[in-house]
């Protein structure tokens, strides 16, 4: 059985990567050394790019097309990270709460009397309330 592609599998060579995003080679090398697009590195020093370092290189040039100039994209791409790590983090805190709440059946209602007894949702059981005042 095939296994799927890893997005994350730094495997592409600045010629190939440069190919795939519709750029000039020198251009990738360029979005390197501003920290646009950071590939791993060999142990011969070459640049290896991702996937999503493509895709990276192509939001880049998206931007630049539009009249954004490089420290701009920069600003966009943090924030644009920054909106993707919350996001995550509020499905986890969302899947976190959903464990932790008690079911809707556990949960407790109750009534207030003019009396000043409490009638609790389940059962018969009567408290009498507390008072502050005279």
């Amino acid at each position: 059985m095939p296994q799927p592609f890893d997005p994350d599998a730094p495997l592409l060579t600045v010629t190939v990567a440069a190919r795939l995003a519709d750029l000039h080679p020198q251009t990738l090398r360029g979005y390197d050394r501003l920290g646009l697009v950071v590939p791993t590195r060999t142990k011969g020093r070459g640049r290896r790019y991702t996937l999503r370092d493509v895709q990276r290189l192509r939001r880049v040039q998206q931007l630049s097309a539009e009249g954004i100039n490089l420290e701009g994209v920069r600003r966009i791409l943090a924030l644009e990270e920054q909106v993707d790590q919350l996001q995550e983090q509020t499905l986890r805190l969302m899947k976190l709460l959903r464990r932790t709440e008690p079911p809707a059946s556990a949960s407790r209602t109750f009534t207030a009397g003019t009396t000043g007894f409490v009638h609790l949702g389940r059962g018969d059981v009567r408290l009498r309330a507390l008072t502050t005042g005279p």
